[in-house]
């Protein structure tokens, strides 16, 4: 899964443990969730978090949605789930994991 580097030049925010954002952790790094968007830190400035390539995460039983245990974040046109380090994202019959 590779990612696209979005810079979000005018992000005058800074994330943080303290800051408010839901934190997701995404392999090495932590992303924030804000205004439907997730952003992360990389090299001094703030980076969108999005995927260049479509992911279906294979043999997820759970159906996320009202009341499934997972919080849901905004994003975009859609709603993700953070479920066990990931987010999930209802796709064409499956679930993607963002």
């Amino acid at each position: 899964m590779t990612a696209l580097h979005l810079e979000h030049a005018s992000h005058k925010h800074a994330h943080g443990p303290d800051c408010g954002h839901t934190r997701v952790r995404n392999g090495d790094h932590v992303e924030y969730a804000h205004d439907g968007h997730f952003h992360r830190e990389h090299e001094g400035h703030w980076d969108e978090c999005e995927q260049d390539t479509h992911v279906a995460h294979e043999d997820h039983d759970h159906r996320h949605g009202d009341g499934c245990g997972h919080e849901s974040v905004l994003h975009g046109d859609h709603v993700d789930y953070l479920h066990d380090g990931h987010r999930h994202a209802a796709h064409d019959g499956h679930w993607d994991d963002h």
